[in-house]
């Protein structure tokens, strides 16, 4: 369904048809903005009620059309009402059915920079002081917001949205219906060096020891890209570095957490989740459907599996499995977390079982003399 605003109200029926869920009462109630239950205003907002404990708020608002959870009381002030059995993923459907699409004036403003050599399809935006690149190519109905910048060579694909201040860079290829939120920068030269000899971390590596210095640190240049398949998501500044030679590549589905950070040569597949502040190192490879929680980071040349979940504040320095839970830090199997804490809870309990222990011990050795206790 195509998004509405309150100038724009549809029919209770027609919302329950763009959610897939039933309907009960009159369909044609005429509905303008979806609410809080307690911050209705008439009969043509949509209270969602879908929660617990919302009967009350429901009964008692001015609403005479809500949307519920199956299996929950119906208040009788309600004249039509949807209900759905997922309250969680009926709300994504609402949140589209009531979007307002950013406003986007249509061609390219007067203070926008096109190269000549750019390609730009039918229905582009290009904003106030964005910059389009030599040869970068926008598909149909690309959004290009204030002061984004768009590098040369650029593919954006149809319907993608650029948020304001949003840094493509050369080459970098984007699929369709992207979007990347405010001050996210796509395609940055990776975190590469090197020293004429092996420096302080090569040997603090293979020795644990500092043997090398690192005298003179030369740059490796990334002259690879990034490609992002379809519906990849990447919010406010978060940053994905462009390969050393080949691309770091995002699945398409994959939605991308506000400062996060992709290091060069990664690859990510597709529908994985990666939330605030995860930090991902060079080259390491991420399968389908994964989803690591806020702040977990990850070391380079790492292989995670199909559908492993990696919980909040996590250090990942190995690999993990397909299906795998892991958590902690370093990052182990949920179980083995699970025991490792539970065993630094007993630690109080069983020092003192200890000291106790030893006075016996001392006691029997000195003759019956306590043993001296620990400072």
């Amino acid at each position: 369904m195509t998004p509405v605003s309150p100038a724009a109200p549809v029919t209770l029926a027609e919302i329950a048809a763009a959610l897939g869920a039933a309907l009960e009462g009159d369909g044609t109630l005429q509905i303008s903005r979806a609410v809080h239950p307690s911050e209705a205003e008439g009969p043509e907002d949509l209270a969602l009620g879908m929660e617990k404990g919302m009967t009350e708020l429901l009964a008692n608002g001015k609403a005479v059309a809500a949307v519920i959870a199956e299996g929950a009381e119906v208040p009788a002030n309600l004249k039509g009402w949807i209900v759905v059995k997922r309250p969680r993923f009926a709300m994504a459907g609402l949140t589209t059915v009531f979007e307002r699409p950013v406003h986007a004036e249509p061609g390219v403003h007067p203070t926008a920079f096109v190269a000549p050599e750019a390609i730009l399809g039918a229905g582009v935006s290009v904003g106030p002081f964005a910059y389009v690149g030599p040869r970068a190519v926008l598909g149909e109905g690309v959004i290009v917001m204030p002061h984004v910048t768009v590098g040369a060579e650029a593919l954006i694909g149809k319907d993608c949205l650029l948020h304001p201040g949003a840094r493509i860079g050369e080459r970098v290829v984007m699929g369709e219906r992207c979007i990347i939120h405010p001050n996210a920068a796509v395609g940055n030269d990776g975190f590469s060096f090197v020293t004429p000899e092996p420096g302080s971390v090569e040997s603090a590596k293979a020795t644990g020891k500092v043997v090398g210095t690192n005298v003179l640190i030369h740059r490796v240049n990334s002259i690879g890209t990034v490609i992002l398949g379809d519906d990849v998501e990447v919010g406010a500044n978060a940053t994905i570095d462009r390969g050393t030679i080949t691309a770091t590549r995002i699945g398409s589905g994959t939605k991308i957490d506000n400062l996060v950070q992709i290091g060069h040569n990664v690859q990510i597949g597709t529908n994985c989740m990666l939330c605030g502040h995860v930090g991902i190192a060079g080259s390491t490879t991420i399968g389908d459907r994964v989803v690591l929680a806020g702040k977990v980071g990850v070391a380079d040349h790492v292989k995670i599996g199909n559908d492993a979940v990696v919980a909040a504040n996590s250090g990942v320095g190995t690999d993990i499995p397909a299906k795998a839970v892991y958590m902690g830090y370093p990052a182990v199997p949920r179980e083995r977390a699970f025991d490792q804490y539970k065993g630094l809870a007993r630690l109080k309990r069983m020092h003192a079982d200890v000291t106790d222990l030893k006075k016996r011990v001392g006691a029997l050795d000195g003759g019956g003399k306590p043993a001296v206790e620990e400072k």
